[in-house]
């Protein structure tokens, strides 16, 4: 994943949806979300939470609802990036400019900045098992890159569980940033963060 440091960087790496992904941002910069850099994507926060990104693949662009599931999806336009795993985090996709509805995406980014007022965020479960929390920064690059996301999958639990902690531990963006980094070649290779400390 290429280190983008502006948002204008990340409009001219993705020429092919820049006009698209110009609209969508100038319906955020219309809020009072501020705009900021994070995973090398747009992002936009409200009082230094993550409430909405934008972000271009291969064959679609999108806005990343962090909170998403608690948003009113009466139009049914917002999908799960991993049924069963992802839990709050909902994506707006769309194919081409000409799926931009402007009334319908204003009401998507108001209602997100509706529920981070109202401090509607999903807190993982702690009962029982611990649970499996894949990072935001590692299901973004998941969607980039299907071969990380078979190659993740192949890995054992521990090992899994390993490389999330690693970056959910990370109190700074850019720490996660650096290490979503180191971590996607060892996935990459089947190589667990902690193999050189266990035994053959």
């Amino acid at each position: 994943m290429k280190k983008i440091f502006s948002v204008e960087e990340y409009l001219e790496e993705h020429a092919q949806y820049s006009e698209a992904l110009s609209l969508l941002r100038k319906l955020l910069n219309a809020t009072e979300l501020i705009e900021t850099l994070k995973w090398s994507m747009p992002t936009y926060t409200l009082k230094n939470k993550n409430v909405i990104g934008m972000g271009a693949f291969k064959h679609h662009f999108c806005l990343w609802f962090h909170n998403g599931v608690f948003i009113n999806d009466s139009a049914k336009k917002l999908t799960c990036a991993k049924n069963g795993k992802t839990k709050a985090m909902r994506q707006l996709r769309f194919n081409s400019i000409n799926d931009i509805d402007d009334p319908l995406v204003k009401y998507y980014i108001n209602e997100a900045i509706k529920n981070q007022k109202l401090g509607k965020e999903h807190k993982p479960q702690k009962k029982g098992k611990k649970p499996l929390i894949i990072p935001d920064e590692l299901d973004i690059a998941f969607n980039d890159n299907l071969n990380l996301k078979n190659c993740f999958d192949g890995l054992s639990l521990t090992k899994k569980r390993e490389f999330c902690e690693y970056i959910n531990h990370a109190k700074q963006e850019k720490t996660k940033q650096s290490r979503l980094e180191k971590i996607i070649p060892m996935i990459l290779n089947n190589i667990g963060l902690n193999d050189k400390y266990r035994k053959s």
